[in-house]
């Protein structure tokens, strides 16, 4: 960690926080969650003047692709990612599984807090995650825009995409249904309206108007949807199936020292590692939506004027999809909740 952005080294090679490059740790973590692209991040960087933690003026997208994935942010470190293959040239190669790695816990002081890290991660996947159509064409991951990936036709369920138009001489811009603009046939062409931007902004101002009128309403609707969320928890817990996996592999043990027949413990111990996984698979996607549902509380709950002006940012948090229909808009938030808004 000679070059590693953010910390520097004690008199002992301890990992300390630098803070002023801890700064600009958090400022990518920060604009890649607000939905900016690695390339847009390190462009900003650039024309900022801030340096690399090799102390170079070019920042490259692979470099911001790399802090973004590096666990020492949160405080952890995973040890052996490479190793020395000849000991005179000090020549590293990176670590395929040929010698152990070890993973360690709290092993500094973190700069990124461990829930903010696992968000990008989260939001590394999504972004690598390809769009299917309806006609089962695959469509890129397109952050440059706050309404990228998130309007959809209410006709065909095809993604909309943003277009500059000019009409007439008239320039504007619009969003348009793709299989409007990539028809397969005139049979097949969507009719689904053009929307003006400047109209799915009032739109999405209108549904956060209409939540906070109806605070105590949606308030109770969230704080009920939590109450759906516990109960629907499954009985065995992770840990709970990790207990018995314990008890059954010593089963197992002993029956073979005594050359006896484990068979069926084995079955149901590779049962149980499956379920394990499930669950816990089951417990993250319960915790992310309690998280998500918790964020609109904050901001039902925290808001004390009316939004009267568009907000990317709060757009990019708190709304999930649009679906455009041709008398009106149903604006899905991420908590679950959803709103038509007639427009």
């Amino acid at each position: 960690h000679n070059r590693f952005l953010g910390y520097t080294k004690d008199e002992n090679g301890h990992l300390i926080i630098d803070p002023e490059q801890a700064e600009i740790v958090k400022r990518i973590y920060r604009e890649y969650l607000e939905g900016s692209s690695m390339d847009k991040i390190a462009d900003g960087l650039m024309a900022d003047g801030i340096l690399t933690g090799a102390g170079k003026t070019k920042w490259h997208t692979s470099t911001i692709n790399k802090i973004l994935r590096n666990e020492k942010y949160m405080g952890d470190a995973l040890l052996q990612k490479t190793y020395t293959t000849d000991f005179l040239t000090k020549k590293r190669i990176k670590n395929n599984g040929t010698v152990p790695q070890y993973y360690v816990e709290g092993d500094h002081e973190a700069i990124i807090p461990k829930e903010l890290f696992m968000q990008v991660q989260a939001e590394l996947v999504r972004r690598r995650v390809v769009h299917v159509s309806p006609t089962g064409k695959k469509r890129s991951f397109s952050c440059n825009h706050c309404f990228a990936q998130m309007v959809f036709c209410g006709d065909c369920g095809e993604l909309y995409r943003r277009v500059h138009w000019n009409n007439h001489g008239c320039k504007s811009i619009v969003w348009r249904c793709i299989s409007r603009l990539e028809p397969i046939s005139a049979e097949k062409n969507c009719t689904n309206r053009t929307v003006n931007e400047l109209l799915l902004q009032e739109v999405t101002v209108k549904a956060f108007h209409q939540i906070l009128t109806e605070r105590d309403f949606f308030l109770k609707t969230l704080q009920q949807n939590i109450a759906k969320a516990v109960v629907n928890a499954d009985t065995l817990s992770p840990d709970g199936i990790q207990a018995r996996l314990e008890e059954l592999q010593k089963e197992l043990i002993k029956k073979a020292n005594n050359k006896q027949d484990y068979d069926a413990i084995a079955d149901e111990i590779f049962r149980l590692r499956d379920q394990k996984e499930q669950s816990e698979l089951d417990s993250h996607h319960r915790e992310e939506a309690m998280n998500r549902i918790k964020e609109l509380q904050d901001f039902i709950s925290g808001q004390e004027t009316d939004i009267t002006e568009f907000d990317e940012a709060l757009v990019k948090k708190l709304i999930e999809k649009i679906t455009v229909f041709n008398d009106h808009f149903t604006v899905e938030f991420k908590s679950g909740i959803t709103i038509d808004i007639e427009a």
